[in-house]
């Protein structure tokens, strides 16, 4: 048994926040699903002096009104992260995130995606995954993906599952042009190209909505802790 009482984790923590500039923070964690932990947690327990949270695959940047709030904003920090897995789920607090973050975190309020499913890695996919290619589908369109982050091109999304059960390898040769509104699976993720790119993702299908849309307010039809629910349009039409 340990007789030395609770670990201080504060020294931890604090090696895993940095200075980004004079008014914002990068916080390292180990892997996408506490990144959006904290950055739920971060629109729940909001932090005074905190203007927006830009989570990403491994880090956390928190902006600051003022580098006056630096150190408070610091100190708190570290105990958001020292309570984060003990907290019950609590209403968004509406003061932290210009948009960046979306207020919602209940799957009450999810964006659905039809999609046609005839993307040219399909078959593929399913051998990978040793499922049919109607049990991809089932599976794709049977869960509740959350959007990690943003990054790659504007409105490109990375959605986690709960589960990851559609955890596929990047194809070994990219393709020189994937079309907008393809939607694809890598390494653990789901997304749709918000435009034409190359790319390496495996090609599931394709949706006719616009991910990304500059007149549109926010632009994006996907942020940082959107939950996302995609719909086979061959089961609606």
């Amino acid at each position: 048994m340990d007789e030395a009482g609770p670990r201080d984790t504060t020294n931890d923590w604090n090696s895993r926040i940095r200075p980004a500039g004079d008014r914002a923070m990068l916080i390292t964690l180990d892997d996408p699903r506490p990144v959006q932990r904290l950055a739920s947690a971060l629109r729940v327990h909001a932090i005074a002096g905190v203007q927006d949270v830009l989570p990403a695959a491994e880090t956390v940047l928190v902006t600051m009104h003022s580098v006056s709030y630096g150190v408070q904003v610091r100190r708190e920090l570290v105990a958001l992260l020292d309570r984060l897995d003990q907290d019950p789920p609590q209403a968004d607090s509406p003061d932290v995130s210009r948009g960046t973050v979306p207020d919602s975190e209940i799957p009450d309020d999810v964006v659905e995606i039809p999609v046609h499913y005839d993307g040219a890695d399909l078959p593929e996919v399913a051998r990978l995954l040793d499922l049919s290619v109607p049990e991809v589908i089932a599976a794709h369109t049977g869960t509740v993906w959350r959007c990690a982050f943003v990054g790659f091109a504007p409105g490109f999304g990375y959605l986690t599952s709960p589960d990851g059960r559609l955890t596929v390898p990047r194809r070994a040769q990219a393709r020189t042009a994937i079309p907008p509104g393809a939607v694809a699976l890598a390494g653990g993720y789901s997304a749709v190209y918000p435009r034409g790119t190359p790319g390496g993702w495996q090609l599931i299908g394709s949706t006719d909505l616009r991910m990304w849309l500059v007149d549109r307010d926010p632009p994006a039809l996907v942020r940082a802790g959107t939950a996302v629910r995609f719909v086979d349009t061959a089961t609606t039409e």
